[in-house]
């Protein structure tokens, strides 16, 4: 039988915050771990208690990192299964005595606007060598970023017609559109924070940081 899916807020409320966020509808961590061996060493009792629990997450070892990301396939949602198993990572990283670094989880997304997405969705599939998952288009090892078609209602010639969706955690959103802005950037517009901003750069290029949460309802 299929576990019931959480809320963000149920999550983020049950989860280590020295450790987790959620990002993307999945739930991540990254430990710093100084060394490749620690990595090691960590990871493998990361994996037995994946095994015990047979709920097997995604790891990505780094000399002196460790990222971690949670989610239940089957329900395509966090679950109980995923608090659960990144308690014990977290009760893991605590007996090693390594960090969590809370805020380092992003995910990077290209959004490509066009009139008529099937009409070009070939064409990016086959330059990425890519796999299709409900509309989107999707690296298969699970590395690359991901590439997904916004719908436009009229050709858009005074803007670039791609750009990129840097999906961060809530508690870090702000202060990264902070950080853009004093790098140079211009705030397009902010009307859909804290579900996602809109930046450009000096020559108009754009990038969206955005968040888990909802857009404000309309007016």
């Amino acid at each position: 039988m299929s576990a019931s899916s959480l809320s963000l807020a149920e999550v983020m409320d049950r989860v280590d915050s020295r450790h987790w966020r959620v990002v993307e509808g999945v739930l991540r961590a990254g430990f710093t771990t100084g060394d490749f061996m620690t990595g090691l060493g960590f990871i493998t009792q990361v994996a037995a208690a994946a095994e015990r629990a047979q709920h097997h997450p995604d790891v990505d070892l780094r000399y002196a990192r460790v990222h971690v990301a949670l989610m239940s396939h089957d329900v395509g949602a966090l679950t109980e299964r995923d608090i659960a198993l990144a308690a014990e990572i977290s009760a893991i990283a605590d007996d090693l005595g390594i960090e969590g670094e809370p805020t380092s989880p992003r995910r990077l997304t290209i959004a490509i606007d066009t009139l008529d997405a099937e009409a070009i969705r070939p064409f990016w599939r086959a330059a990425l060598a890519y796999e299709d998952s409900d509309g989107d288009l999707v690296d298969p090892d699970g590395i690359a970023p991901a590439v997904w078609f916004q719908s436009t209602d009229e050709a858009r010639t005074q803007r670039n017609r791609i750009h990129l969706d840097v999906l961060v955690p809530v508690d870090v959103a702000e202060q990264r559109v902070a950080e853009v802005v004093e790098a140079g950037g211009t705030l397009a517009t902010d009307r859909f924070a804290p579900s996602w901003w809109v930046l450009a750069d000096a020559d108009g290029n754009e990038a969206c940081i955005c968040t888990e949460l909802d857009p404000p309802a309309a007016d």
